[in-house]
């Protein structure tokens, strides 16, 4: 099945400070008929989670402030059901460890393709 199907119905955050990476997540995202809410910043997105559910987070590992594994830490409890998925380029098995406590469904190595969340979102709906 399409996965992009359910991905329509679903709402989705991407949390990179990166904006290349927000950018083309964004438009590969749209491309395929979905909407992805993208900000810079845990702290943004923190605050945008207060006032909207999100059913899937994508968030990289290294922010600025707040890094993808607080995030997740700090959204753990509040969202039953939340699909959380940290994308990193500094695997090791502290930051394994460390997403395991938060309670991270999947990981996405850098660098990644298109291919690559399309697995690893795959495998969660």
């Amino acid at each position: 099945m399409n996965i992009f199907k359910k991905l329509k119905k679903m709402e989705l955050m991407l949390v990179d400070d990166d904006e290349w990476i927000r950018d083309s997540m964004r438009l590969f995202f749209e491309n395929e008929g979905c909407n992805l809410v993208t900000v810079e910043t845990a702290e943004e997105a923190l605050k945008i989670i207060k006032k909207q559910h999100f059913d899937i987070i994508i968030a990289d590992f290294r922010l600025p402030g707040i890094n993808g594994i607080k995030l997740f830490e700090h959204v753990r409890n509040s969202n039953r059901g939340l699909i959380k998925i940290l994308i990193t380029a500094y695997m090791d098995k502290k930051v394994l460890s460390d997403s395991k406590k938060a309670g991270i469904d999947g990981l996405i190595e850098k660098p990644f393709t298109s291919e690559t969340i399309e697995k690893v979102l795959s495998k969660f709906l």
